[in-house]
């Protein structure tokens, strides 16, 4: 049986302080040259307004391609000698809510099943996509996902505002779609309708890092619906974050 290629970029994170749990998220692979990422939302590993201050995350792995149902856990520590190991950008609005991570691959478990996006895969601002466009977003909404083949679910998503162009200023487009709580840091991604290249063996571009839910302050609660949009973050950043 063959399974999607983008379900095995995604993994489930849990944040720990010490050993008490904190909160899951969802993290993506991206490999840079001879260097391995984990990239997430910058809220998943700190947010200090929330006094979210995990110590260290676990992520769960594929130890056995021939069975989907074996995993292991691979502990990942957000602090070497009192400062933080992730990277994160700034624009002229602040902080751009994505980390990256630099797995090192010393202690990564050699049998590890995945799959990683790649700077070829990032789709750029400038690079035209028609507002309506069909995405996908993989990840682990409330946790939820196949417990015994430990794969994401998927949630279909449309592009909501004009890709390249930054949301209110912000650096982010949106995006209509269904999302909860642990999809934090999830792709948001489309698929090559014929892949050539280095896209035959992950056959999707990478648009952006889901982010948060979007809304309006002035709602009311009692009468108006949630409006059902989502920030996701231009991953084009990723090539600078991954930067030497």
């Amino acid at each position: 049986m063959t399974i999607d290629p983008i379900l095995l970029t995604v993994a489930r994170i849990s944040t720990f302080d010490g050993q008490r749990l904190l909160t899951n998220a969802t993290g993506f692979f991206f490999r840079r040259d001879d260097r391995l990422f984990l990239v997430t939302s910058r809220h998943v590993v700190i947010d200090e307004p929330s006094g979210h201050l995990p110590e260290r995350i676990e992520i769960e792995l594929h130890d056995d391609a021939g069975n989907m149902a074996s995993s292991t856990v691979f502990s990942i520590p957000l602090y070497r000698d009192g400062k933080a190991v992730w990277r994160q950008g700034i624009d002229g609005t602040g902080p751009v809510d994505i980390a990256a991570l630099e797995i090192d691959l010393a202690a990564f478990p050699a049998n590890a099943v995945y799959r990683a996006f790649t700077p070829a895969h990032v789709l750029q601002g400038g690079d035209p996509v028609e507002v309506g466009t069909s995405l996908h977003v993989v990840g682990f909404p409330l946790g939820f996902h196949d417990t015994l083949h430990h794969l994401p679910v998927v949630r279909q998503a449309v592009l909501a505002s004009a890709f390249g162009l930054r949301f209110q200023g912000n650096g982010y487009f949106l995006t209509d779609a269904r999302l909860h709580r642990g999809s934090s840091g999830a792709p948001v991604a489309m698929r090559i309708p014929a892949p050539v290249g280095v896209h035959r063996e992950l056959p999707w571009m990478l648009l952006g890092v889901h982010g948060s839910r979007f809304d309006v302050g002035s709602r009311d609660l009692s009468q108006d619906e949630a409006l059902g949009l989502n920030c996701a973050w231009y991953a084009d950043i990723l090539l600078t974050l991954t930067e030497g």
